[in-house]
């Protein structure tokens, strides 16, 4: 393997790392604004089963988006977090292995190299002038899947999921208060099915799975979220 073969392959692998933290981003700020959509209309869609007061539904819906959003961003920070430290911890181990035996590791990242598919010579010869170049990059590379430079930032994570939903939240909120109270209820589940329905294509086409059954689950759940709790707040309205 040439030097430039190897900056190829080093450029390559970099260019697939980004695209695939961009879908992964993208994915969840789909889910996140999925989330959004049917937990706020369920919320909102119940209490105008109960009553048709547009203060008490916007109350509702904003207190929902509110604790949903807020929820979703520490819960994702959280979650992050953890992966962060653990990618932290995996890296330092790897730095002190690489310190204290550079020959074990360095046959280590050539056995990992034969085993995608290069053969003894070539496998060596790259792993040679990987480790010349970065050693803890290339072992964070080819050994642990982690890109050193682009470790999962918690903060990040938080603000995504927290935008996400709340874009997704506001769509059934406006729908809800928007119209008079003998049509919101209509307006609102067609607003939240069609919005599912886009959430489902654009789900589909990033995971790179077929349209009709992403939609299908969407729309199938938020219906089904809907139907619930739009039953459930037209009972108790009644019964108080």
């Amino acid at each position: 393997m040439t030097e430039a073969d190897g900056t190829a392959e080093h450029g390559a692998a970099e260019q697939s790392a980004a695209i695939s933290t961009r879908l992964n981003w993208l994915r969840a700020g789909v889910l996140g604004a999925n989330d959004g959509i049917i937990s706020t209309a369920g919320l909102v869609v119940g209490v105008a089963g109960a009553t048709t007061s547009r203060t008490a539904i916007l109350a509702a819906g904003v207190a929902g988006l509110l604790a949903g959003a807020l929820s979703m961003a520490a819960g994702e920070y959280v979650s992050v977090s953890s992966q962060r430290d653990s990618e932290k911890a995996a890296l330092d181990v790897e730095r002190r292995e690489l310190e204290e035996s550079p020959e074990a590791e360095l046959e280590e990242l050539t056995g990992l190299l034969v085993g995608r598919g290069l053969s003894e010579p070539v496998a060596r010869e790259a792993a040679e002038q990987l480790t010349e170049r970065d050693a803890l990059r290339a072992h964070a590379r080819v050994e642990l899947g982690i890109n050193p430079d682009e470790l999962a930032n918690p903060w990040h994570a938080a603000a995504a999921s927290l935008v996400a939903f709340t874009v997704g939240a506001l769509l059934p909120l406006l729908a809800i208060v928007l119209p008079g109270a003998s049509q919101r209820v209509p307006v609102t589940v067609v607003a939240v099915l069609l919005s599912l329905t886009l959430c489902g294509v654009l789900s589909a086409r990033l995971g790179g799975a077929p349209a009709a059954r992403a939609i299908l689950r969407n729309v199938a759940g938020g219906a089904l979220a809907m139907a619930v709790t739009y039953a459930v707040g037209t009972w108790l309205g009644a019964a108080t």
